[in-house]
């Protein structure tokens, strides 16, 4: 019976290990937006940016929201509502121009119920541009 046991204890710690090591390589939030921004330089913060030039967006848990507009990546730390930023959230975004602001709100919705999570009050956007080699 004892020998059973182990056995199957054994096969639990097995299965279990990936999930343990790809726990550990999950970056946290702040180190995974400065790997984002690796090689990139930050110019003066804007008020606002042309929504329409937006090609991408991307949420950093709990701390930022990166748009892509060219080779520039616009960063967006909310004023409120940071806490509830989820790398697995749709934003939301209702406009009354062409631009995208620092007075706006995004509301998130969950990937997979399409249900209301939150929403953030948008901060300045900080333009990070790729450093010119010399």
């Amino acid at each position: 019976m004892r020998p059973l046991i182990f056995t199957i204890l054994a096969a639990v710690a097995v299965a279990a290990a990936p999930g343990v090591a790809a726990a550990k390589d999950k970056l946290a939030p702040e180190a995974k937006l400065e790997k984002l921004l690796d090689g990139r330089v930050a110019g003066a913060p804007q008020d606002c940016i042309p929504l329409s030039s937006v090609s991408s967006s991307q949420i950093i848990d709990k701390t930022a929201i990166v748009y892509r507009v060219g080779s520039t990546l616009w960063v967006n730390r909310p004023k409120g509502g940071a806490q509830t930023l989820n790398d697995d959230d749709i934003l939301v975004t209702k406009l009354t121009g062409s631009q995208l602001c620092s007075i706006d709100t995004v509301e998130l919705r969950d990937r997979t119920s399409h249900m209301y999570s939150g929403f953030v009050s948008l901060g300045e956007f900080v333009p990070y541009r790729r450093a010119k080699a010399e």
